[in-house]
């Protein structure tokens, strides 16, 4: 991680679960990390931390809605202004909604293909135009991605969901793609954890926390701290080697 100390990393989704892990990470491998979400109360309260431990990183909390591109658009320009620009972009944020595909409400649909896929796309495409404008050659765009994105479980509120995880699957790979035919040397890795101890499932199945809570209870699950160093992992590799997909599941997970 040497090479990366002071340079600008972009987390989506910064405030919580494996966005504050993976946050929390870089800064105290020296990065200067922009961690964004709709409410900084806990990125602000996360950056105090991080100080207070005597990180050698710095993180700088942003407010920003990932479902609308305007506010995207913004916060690049910010960084443009302050930062130079983003060396990595890691696309974490992502939800879920409980909208079956035979009694779903469209406007569940929407916003989970507003965060999972079109936000993850835009920040993707501004990434690498603040890369390419500055000259950077050795970027590294990362996507939080899911075991949801290459298996279907029997889950019917998982479904969707699952939808917009394979396109972000295929947009990873579609991504290393071009980015060969320009003759980049900027990474693409999609990172796609099993069940992680998280808030995501209470905020699914927020009418039912016990459920929810069942869920974590089931098996010894992952933890975001695992997703983390999977994230040092692709980034410490050498810039001549190519970390497409990592999958990790917990060991008693059944698929």
């Amino acid at each position: 991680m040497e090479r990366w100390k002071g340079r600008v990393a972009l987390v989506t989704g910064a405030s919580v679960g494996i966005g504050a892990a993976v946050t929390r990470a870089l800064v105290q491998h020296g990065m200067k990390v922009v961690g964004c979400a709709r409410s900084v109360d806990k990125i602000e309260k996360l950056a105090a931390e991080c100080q207070s431990a005597g990180y050698s990183g710095t993180l700088i909390p942003y407010k920003c809605d990932l479902s609308n591109e305007e506010e995207i658009l913004s916060m690049f320009s910010a960084i443009k202004t302050l930062h130079q620009g983003v060396d990595v972009c890691i696309n974490n944020a992502g939800l879920a909604r409980p909208e079956p595909l035979l009694t779903g409400k469209t406007e569940g649909w929407r916003t989970m293909i507003d965060v999972n896929v079109l936000a993850v796309s835009i920040c993707t495409r501004e990434a690498y135009h603040s890369m390419r404008e500055r000259n950077v050659d050795d970027g590294h765009i990362i996507n939080i991605n899911s075991m949801s994105g290459h298996r279907v479980v029997p889950t019917t509120v998982m479904h969707f969901y699952s939808a917009t995880k394979y396109a972000v699957t295929a947009l990873t790979e579609g991504l290393r793609q071009e980015l060969r035919e320009e003759k980049s040397h900027i990474r693409a890795t999609s990172i796609s954890p099993g069940l992680v101890e998280t808030g995501f499932a209470f905020k699914l199945l927020d009418n039912d926390p016990e459920k929810a809570a069942a869920t974590y209870e089931s098996i010894k699950c992952l933890k975001a701290e695992d997703i983390a160093s999977s994230v040092l992992y692709v980034l410490s590799a050498p810039p001549h080697v190519q970390i497409g997909d990592i999958q990790l599941r917990p060991t008693e997970q059944i698929s």
